[in-house]
């Protein structure tokens, strides 16, 4: 393993830590590998160290390269100096992914409290935007004023090009309220981005990975909340992929966006209302659509497009409508030959 820590900004003390695992050799079937940024928290004061190399060592041990920012701090923190840092330091990474055998397009940020407001800023307002981004009991709202007076909130800058989001904490702390990870959500929600969330009933702020090296053992927290390191671990392999037996990652489950109405090329995968508005992709579905309102009597008699399916995926419809995979995946295919006018 490749281990160095690069000064970044020297004046700042700004530092990156890598832990750069071996390909090939061994791991015959790894040529690359995904990556994750760890961002400590520490309300822009200083950078915990139980939210550093403890929280990398997770991702290392499911097969990811790690790296851990140390980002300006106290008097240094005035906006939008951590944010450069994380730029600064996707940047190098992604410039030495040839080197470090990195995918480049599968590299996560990890966030925990004011980490988490710089991850979620990297998610959404960054230069050099993150794949992933993995907020742990995040401020994400005014709140960070209290921290950092200078820093944004974050919730209000989800666009369409924010990352999918996995987003953990406890509905008990007291120091970073709840409401921060749900304004996050339902920002996300509003743009349509992938994300998922685990609030757990009750536990402190601050619990990074839970374990007794990094927690006293007499802390009040549910015994779901270690979960969430797993859980992260299982669902970076369904935005990303997993590692497979030829050399490359596996095709993800999970798309990045709820829907596919931006893509170049229309699919299956974009909502009904938006596929009629094409001219081209009315004519493949006009008939597709009528059949389907036809052999369900809950539709009854009408002509129309039901309400119902106006905001849901037409593979969805054609799921519900019975229809065998290999016909939707023909349709899929009919639609793949359009281009998407209207995105």
């Amino acid at each position: 393993m490749l281990s160095e820590t690069i000064v970044l900004n020297k004046e700042r003390n700004v530092t990156l830590t890598t832990y750069i695992q071996p390909v090939g050799g061994e791991f015959t079937y790894i040529n690359k590998r995904p990556a994750v940024i760890v961002i400590p928290g520490g309300g822009y004061q200083f950078c915990s160290d139980r939210e550093a190399e403890i929280v990398a060592f997770e991702y290392l041990r499911a097969g990811y390269h790690a790296f851990v920012l140390r980002y300006s701090m106290k008097e240094n923190a005035v906006w939008p100096n951590p944010l450069n840092d994380y730029d600064q330091a996707m940047e190098l990474i992604r410039s030495k992914a040839g080197e470090w055998h990195i995918y480049e397009d599968k590299i996560a940020v990890l966030g925990f409290s004011a980490g988490g407001h710089l991850a979620s800023a990297a998610a959404t307002m960054s230069k050099n935007r993150p794949n992933a981004a993995l907020l742990g009991y995040a401020v994400i709202t005014d709140d960070v004023h209290g921290c950092s007076p200078t820093a944004p909130s974050t919730w209000d800058k989800v666009d369409k090009d924010t990352c999918p989001c996995f987003i953990f904490a406890t509905r008990t702390d007291e120091v970073v309220p709840i409401a921060n990870s749900i304004k996050f959500m339902e920002a996300l929600d509003k743009a349509g981005i992938a994300f998922e969330s685990h609030i757990y009933g009750y536990g402190p702020h601050g619990f990074s990975t839970c374990k007794s090296a990094v927690q006293a053992p007499n802390s009040a927290f549910c015994n779901r909340v270690p979960h969430w390191v797993d859980d992260s671990i299982e669902w970076l392999k369904d935005i990303f992929g997993d590692f497979s037996t030829n050399g490359s990652m596996t095709k993800p489950k999970c798309r990045k966006k709820i829907y596919a109405d931006d893509e170049e090329f229309l699919s299956v995968d974009c909502r009904i209302s938006y596929l009629m508005q094409q001219p081209q992709a009315r004519e493949v579905l006009e008939p597709i659509i009528g059949n389907i309102i036809k052999s369900d009597p809950l539709l009854g008699d009408s002509e129309e497009l039901p309400s119902i399916f106006a905001n849901i995926t037409l593979r969805t419809a054609l799921s519900f409508a019975n229809l065998p995979a290999e016909k939707i995946e023909e349709i899929d295919r009919q639609l793949n030959q359009i281009l998407n006018i209207t995105q």
